[in-house]
């Protein structure tokens, strides 16, 4: 029987993707499993594997294309089987936010989406704004749940473009995929998220002698090296559970409270930077978090992150002290509502009780949207993240 190829959707508000490229060409035989083709969504470009076993037929999309989800563009057949004439019903990938996996196919949903639902995911604002600068909205892709068309997609649809001169004349490089959307999205978040910023210092004594105590037997229990990160994740975590509102997202000039609490990790790769999530950052063990944290990081790299290694994120942590940074400040990701920005452990003198000593510090940096956080929400959850860090009972967590 044959098996449809569709386009998937790998994040809460995608309606279209983009064909990048496929691995495999019409007439090659394919395993379920295999990876199939390249898509590109607002947040990464994902191989994506093959639903069945079979041989390759009766592609209709070419690279370049925006597809909407759900949409079938190949189909898997057996030998000697001939591809339906016309479109059975498509499956979608959508996906909740609690969802720890994200499946290629599921539930059947229509490819198109009816006027009168599309209408119903405009927000009031939206619509405004759409009016007053004469946006047609049936061009817009929309950010929020469910692909609803709020005021910030508006406003980027509408924001001056910047001319660049040609990359042979300017001696420019050639975005990748990846960078490009990294470009767009941090472009967008800067000029519509508005940005405000708590930095705090953090003395790492009791910090590192929690990795210390933990590191053997991480390693024996779970085979893989405990790290920084993996402390602040835990610690990010477990505060966030406190401070429901800094693992809240901002969508359709509302707040939406978040049920888990998914910790990304901004991670370096050829092409520029990719968001892999932890998920249930609050309730995983040590070890466990050192485990997710090193498979995400080998597939990331390997240029292999899964669908689901990029969904569902709450909150995001950038670390940069590996590169011996001190402090920075980072861009937030739509819709979360903050971002914390890590540097590097290292030794300075500090006044304790009233003396100077050395201790090994760094400092944190945390980028909270005005929208849905204050400055004291945000100092609150500071403090508290800092006295988790900072507590000499960190051996027992």
């Amino acid at each position: 029987m044959a098996i449809s190829v569709v386009m998937p959707a790998l994040e809460m508000a995608q309606e279209t993707g983009k064909l990048i490229s496929w691995l495999k060409k019409e007439g090659d035989s394919v395993a379920k499993g295999d990876m199939l083709l390249e898509i590109e969504t607002d947040k990464a470009v994902m191989e994506i594997e093959s639903p069945g076993d079979g041989i390759l037929a009766a592609i209709s999309a070419q690279p370049g294309a925006e597809i909407p989800v759900g949409q079938t563009i190949a189909w898997i057949v057996g030998p000697g089987e001939t591809p339906p004439t016309e479109s059975a019903p498509t499956q979608s990938g959508r996906r909740s936010d609690a969802v720890k996996e994200v499946v290629a196919q599921t539930e059947a949903a229509p490819a198109a989406v009816s006027t009168a639902a599309r209408e119903a995911r405009i927000s009031p604002k939206a619509r405004r704004l759409a009016k007053e600068k004469g946006v047609d909205l049936s061009k817009v892709r929309g950010s929020g749940p469910g692909g609803e068309i709020l005021a910030d997609d508006i406003l980027a649809t509408t924001a001056p473009a910047q001319a660049a001169p040609p990359a042979e004349t300017a001696g420019g490089l050639i975005l990748g995929p990846v960078a490009r959307l990294m470009a767009s999205r941090t472009a967008q978040s800067w000029t519509t998220v508005p940005h405000f910023f708590v930095t705090r210092d953090v003395d790492a004594t009791n910090l590192m002698a929690a990795r210390e105590r933990q590191l053997a037997l991480v390693e024996q229990d779970r085979g893989v090296k405990l790290t920084f990160t993996d402390l602040l994740v835990q610690r990010v975590g477990r505060t966030l559970a406190r401070h429901p509102r800094v693992n809240a997202s901002w969508a359709d000039d509302t707040i939406r409270m978040n049920q888990g609490i998914h910790v990304a990790l901004a991670m370096a790769v050829d092409d520029g930077v990719v968001a892999a999530v932890i998920l249930d950052a609050d309730k995983v063990d040590l070890g466990g978090i050192a485990v997710q944290r090193r498979d995400l990081g080998e597939r990331a790299r390997a240029g292999k992150l899964r669908p689901s290694d990029i969904a569902g994120a709450t909150f995001t942590i950038s670390n940069l002290g590996m590169f011996n940074v001190d402090s920075f400040s980072a861009i937030i990701t739509p819709p979360q509502a903050a971002i914390l920005a890590v540097g590097r452990v290292a030794d300075r003198i500090v006044a304790v009780n009233g003396q100077p000593a050395v201790r090994p510090m760094m400092s944190l940096t945390l980028s909270s949207d005005h929208r849905v956080i204050d400055g004291a929400g945000a100092a609150r959850f500071m403090n508290d993240l800092v006295l988790a860090l900072e507590a000499e009972e960190n051996k027992a967590l």
